[in-house]
């Protein structure tokens, strides 16, 4: 009797195939029908896998690391082939730096095609484009030669990203008539078209500067190659002068703080400004004896000079004019155009030229005898405070609110050098009477010595506890320096290594200015204290003598 094939139990097939025969035989015999078989829980027994090669099974070896090729991906051998899905991911270091070289090989090909590309060099045209792809124009502080390379930049990666639609909008746009195209470029020079009386003035001043050139190169090849000059032994005695400085005098100026003062050339008459507006006149050696009051400046004034060859002086006021007096207290010129309050003014070495700075951002040239405008000069990013002219007459200096001192050549109206090392804003500049140095002071509390020569800082004199508000060389041969400044002090340097000489002491509040007289006997220091005070040096004028003496027998 067959078993009922509900009862039947579903095995795997390998059980199937190894079911006992002894089931089997008992199945068949009478008796036995009824009993459905009681198949006890078998367990197969553990059989070879069936070999898929004929060859023998092999036992597998020890799974290891699979090795990396240079492509970053893992080698497979044979045996693994069969694992395709399996993937190996990339480290962060080495996506970091595929992604820095990717960028690299961007950067160069945006260069690349930069280089290749056609870009004004006019700075009008390039505003224009920059315009026309919604981008900024300019950026602070950005200069034509940077505004130019960001719209080379810019216009190489359009390129690149395959935005040609902007690209050929533009270069369409810029593609005009010819005519306009150089109505635009006539419109814009290059160069700012002067006045006639400018280009007589230059030529007059280059003439002017060569004579006094020549007579100070002639000098020093004598001071250097005569032996009987012994430059050693004058510094020596101009340091040791200017040591025994003491105060001679003080006496009070005005009842505002006092803002300037001037010698006359021959050192007869102090001139002193102050806030009140009003210029002062004073006898010296003694400052007691009031000569003549300027009055004529709506405003308060803020500085005076004296001219190097006459007896005319300028003052300069925040009223926006400078005008030119005659000792006798007669108005000889006004001279009118600056937008804002003027800051200091200086003269020309020939005296025939004016020079003024303004917080218009501009300082400017004037011809005292018309009182014509020369030369409006820019270049200062704000205002302009310090200006100076160099002995020989072929150079200008000016300093300003930006932290910058530049050098002017008077000759073709260039901008030569821009000394870059203060790190406020610079309120004074002066040429040592060598032609090649030039000091600056700031409100960073130094003063810096720069070498037109090397084009770069000479020297950096820590020189006060606050801001430096003048610095002056001694007139003769810059033996020294003398530099003026808030901390209420006055401060007299070597000219040769810059070390401190002596340090004047006495005002009770800022020192807004100072001025040495030409023989470099007197130095006047005025202050916001309202006071004048003179220093002069406490040795007699036998024992000067005696000095010489002594000094040329050691010669």
């Amino acid at each position: 009797m067959e078993p009922n094939k509900e009862d039947n139990v579903s095995l795997p097939a390998t059980a199937q195939i190894t079911a006992p025969p002894i089931l089997q035989d008992a199945a068949s015999q009478p008796g036995f029908s009824a009993i459905p078989p009681v198949v006890p829980p078998s367990f197969p027994p553990p059989m070879a896998p069936i070999p898929m090669m004929p060859h023998p099974p092999v036992a597998r070896p020890p799974t290891f690391n699979p090795p990396v090729s240079q492509n970053g991906r893992a080698k497979t051998s044979d045996s693994d082939s069969e694992s395709d899905d399996e993937h190996f991911e990339i480290s962060e270091e080495s996506r970091q730096v595929r992604e820095r070289q990717e960028k690299a090989l961007q950067d160069l090909l945006v260069k690349r095609r930069a280089a290749a590309m056609a870009v004004p060099t006019n700075d009008k045209a390039v505003r224009d484009r920059l315009r026309r792809l919604g981008q900024p124009i300019t950026l602070f502080g950005e200069q034509e030669m940077e505004r130019r390379a960001r719209l080379t930049q810019l216009l190489a990666r359009l390129d690149m990203d395959g935005q040609l639609d902007k690209l050929l909008i533009v270069q369409e746009e810029d593609v005009a008539p010819k005519e306009e195209v150089d109505d635009e470029v006539l419109e814009y020079p290059f160069f700012t078209e002067g006045p006639k009386e400018l280009r007589e003035a230059r030529i007059e001043i280059a003439k002017f500067s060569v004579k006094r050139a020549a007579v100070r190169i002639q000098r020093a090849k004598r001071r250097r190659d005569d032996p009987d000059e012994d430059m050693d032994a004058e510094t020596k005695w101009a340091l040791k002068h200017a040591k025994n400085m003491v105060l001679d005098c003080s006496n009070f100026g005005d009842d505002r703080p006092l803002t300037g003062c001037s010698f006359s050339r021959d050192g007869k008459i102090l001139a002193t400004c102050s806030l009140s507006g009003v210029t002062k006149l004073w006898e010296m050696p003694q400052v007691t004896n009031t000569i003549t009051l300027l009055k004529d400046h709506k405003e308060r004034a803020t500085d005076v000079v004296f001219s190097p060859v006459d007896d005319c002086l300028a003052t300069a006021s925040a009223d926006r004019t400078a005008k030119l007096w005659k000792t006798d207290g007669t108005l000889l010129q006004t001279f009118e155009g600056h937008l804002d309050r003027l800051a200091r003014v200086a003269f020309h070495p020939s005296g025939k030229y004016l020079g003024t700075t303004s917080f218009d951002k501009t300082w400017r040239l004037w011809d005292i005898n018309t009182g014509a405008e020369l030369l409006l000069q820019e270049g200062h990013s704000r205002s302009v405070y310090g200006i100076a002219f160099q002995q020989d007459g072929a150079l200008a200096a000016s300093s300003g609110l930006d932290s910058l001192a530049r050098v002017w050549d008077l000759r073709t109206g260039r901008s030569i050098l821009v000394f870059q090392g203060h790190i406020k804003p610079v309120f004074s500049v002066n040429f040592s009477p060598n032609g090649y140095h030039l000091a600056s002071g700031g409100e960073d509390n130094q003063c810096r010595i720069w070498d037109l020569r090397m084009r770069k800082s000479l020297y950096i004199i820590p020189a006060h506890a606050n801001l430096v508000s003048q610095v002056k060389y001694e007139p003769q041969e810059g033996y020294f320096l003398a530099t003026a400044s808030y901390d209420m002090k006055v401060n007299i340097w070597s000219g040769r290594d810059f070390s401190l000489v002596k340090s004047l002491a006495g005002h009770e509040s800022k020192v807004a200015s100072l001025d040495i007289t030409a023989d470099s006997s007197c130095i006047a220091t005025v202050s916001h204290d309202r006071t004048i005070k003179l220093w002069t040096s406490s040795g007699s004028d036998e024992d000067e003598e005696k000095e010489k003496e002594t000094m040329d027998i050691d010669l």
